[in-house]
């Protein structure tokens, strides 16, 4: 019953915390910043650099009511806010720490609650003349930030994780990363896609973990969902697939929940089992390929940041695996395992994934 009860706890991963895309780019005489994210976290108080969803921080009450106000109430909350913000925001110009200044607020009404509701906010400051360099970084609280340098050529895109602060970008261009810089940046966001943020794919995972008793089946089925979702991914990336997450999302909790009631169904893997999980994996590959559409991907170095990015899902994948053996592995042999362990373990994730699919369709 504890595996049951831990796996209903995580159904309130809801509200993921994803990155702000911010566009920077010289116009005339200031560097101009539009930034797109939800503007409810920054009003609610919320550390969006300590938690993966907002419904795990203690505002989050105050984050979902802020959620369902009308659009012009929350800009003007926002501008309210703004004083504050501003004071955490760090922008250099060569060297010389400047202040931003709030230049637009656009906030759509809103609409489905489930969703987050990506705003757009634009603040600029003065360029001395002849400047050369920024830094750019803000705190911790305000979460993860992908920088995305506009207007040059050789152009930067950084992944700032929160808090994190860049290296001097030149502002006439030329700091574009190689494609080396950018697979190994790609790696850890790939993971962290998985570990801690991935929980519909460690579920998925976990599925495919308890009915194995052998390390060889357990492969096998993990080598399909790889294989799957690598395609899915690199033609959603590249622009030749495109489903709905609408779509996308209940028919993923619909594949962890089905994973895991066939484990309590069927005891041991079947001639099927590969197939299904395949099919599945380019469910999964979708999935990824949404986180991505969120932040995007550098234009120059698409490739390698997308290699990077997929072998970072990898590593996350066979840490939720080890992790798992680590912890009931030594039971495998046991005859007590299936009952004990496996089907129980499955009954939580089949609960889990039933309710997401009524909670992405219908709520």
């Amino acid at each position: 019953m504890s595996s049951i009860a831990i796996c209903w706890a995580a159904l309130a991963a809801a509200h993921e915390v994803l990155p702000a895309l911010a566009d920077m780019e010289v116009q005339g005489e200031r560097l101009t910043f539009t930034v797109e994210t939800p503007l409810e976290g920054f009003v609610a108080g919320v550390d969006l650099g300590a938690v993966d969803d907002t419904n795990a921080a203690p505002e989050a009450g105050t984050y979902d009511a802020l959620r369902a106000l009308g659009a012009e109430e929350i800009a003007a909350r926002f501008r309210a806010f703004w004083p504050e913000m501003a004071e955490e925001i760090d922008i250099e110009i060569d060297g010389a720490r400047v202040a931003p200044e709030l230049d637009e607020v656009v906030v759509p009404e809103p609409g489905d609650l489930s969703l987050p509701r990506p705003a757009m906010l634009q603040f600029s400051v003065p360029l001395p003349e002849n400047a050369q360099t920024v830094r750019v970084g803000w705190d911790a609280a305000f979460g993860t930030l992908v920088l995305r340098q506009q207007g040059v050529e050789a152009p930067y895109d950084g992944y700032l994780e929160a808090g994190a602060v860049s290296d001097p970008i030149r502002l006439g261009g030329g700091d574009q990363a190689s494609g080396w810089e950018s697979f190994l940046r790609y790696i850890p966001v790939g993971f962290d896609h998985i570990l801690p943020k991935g929980l519909d794919h460690i579920l998925f995972v976990l599925g495919l973990f308890f009915l194995a008793a052998r390390l060889r089946p357990l492969l096998w089925q993990v080598s399909a969902f790889t294989l799957a979702h690598t395609v899915t991914l690199a033609l959603a990336a590249l622009g030749y697939v495109s489903v709905p997450a609408s779509i996308v999302e209940p028919l993923i909790a619909a594949s962890i929940a089905f994973v895991a009631i066939e484990n309590i169904v069927f005891p041991h893997l079947g001639l099927w089992r590969p197939v299904i999980v395949f099919g599945f994996g380019l469910l999964h590959g979708l999935g990824f390929a949404s986180v991505l559409g969120e932040f995007g991907l550098p234009a120059g170095s698409f490739v390698p940041a997308l290699i990077g990015f997929n072998i970072g899902v990898e590593l996350g994948q066979l840490t939720v695996i080890a992790a798992a053996f680590l912890l009931v592995g030594w039971a495998w042999r046991k005859p007590w395992y299936r009952q004990v362990i496996a089907i129980p373990a499955s009954a939580a994730i089949a609960l889990v994934g039933i309710w997401w699919v009524i909670e992405r369709t219908l709520l």
